[in-house]
């Protein structure tokens, strides 16, 4: 009897140990909507104002990477817009963020935490083009990088330092 008590217990916390684990893994799959590929509006012209290329700051951790380019539009005076690119990819995880952070280079969670920034929304998908507006009354020429950001653990996951265009150019989509 005391060996089936045992092994019931073992089983039990092995059990809910591996099934933890499972469900954080499969928590990003299981909430977060993978929307299809999101492109700019045709028919509007923008001006790139700058743009970068997130890096995986860490190469030691395999779980918090990011890679892929974004750019930061003005669509005809009425909004600014940050687009990841459709060769943009991240790591899945749960509760990522997209924000613009005031600080030019962002290598640690420190970094980021000690920054001015402006939360942009729930990372829609892991991989491919998304569109991210910019709230009004936001002054985007003070904010200098795009990072992705856990909130659920409070983990860097890839930042993009962004270049500014020394002259602007307007595209007409």
């Amino acid at each position: 009897m005391k060996r089936f008590i045992i092994a019931l217990v073992v089983g039990l916390v092995g059990g809910g140990v591996l099934g933890f684990g499972a469900g954080i893994f499969f928590y990003p799959f299981w909430f977060l909507n993978d929307v299809a590929s999101e492109s700019l509006t045709g028919g509007v012209e923008r001006t790139k104002l700058a743009n970068g290329e997130f890096i995986h700051v860490n190469p030691s951790d395999p779980v918090h990477w990011g890679t892929g380019t974004v750019s930061l539009y003005d669509e005809s005076g009425t909004r600014t817009v940050v687009h990841l690119q459709d060769d943009f990819e991240v790591g899945p995880g749960p509760r990522f963020h997209v924000y613009l952070v005031g600080r030019q280079t962002v290598a640690s969670g420190d970094d980021f935490l000690n920054s001015e920034k402006v939360d942009l929304g729930r990372l829609r998908a892991f991989k491919g083009s998304q569109v991210y507006p910019v709230p009004e009354g936001v002054d985007v020429a003070a904010y200098r990088s795009v990072v992705i950001w856990c909130k659920e653990f409070g983990v860097l996951i890839s930042p993009a330092s962004l270049t500014r265009r020394s002259a602007a150019l307007t595209l007409r989509e």
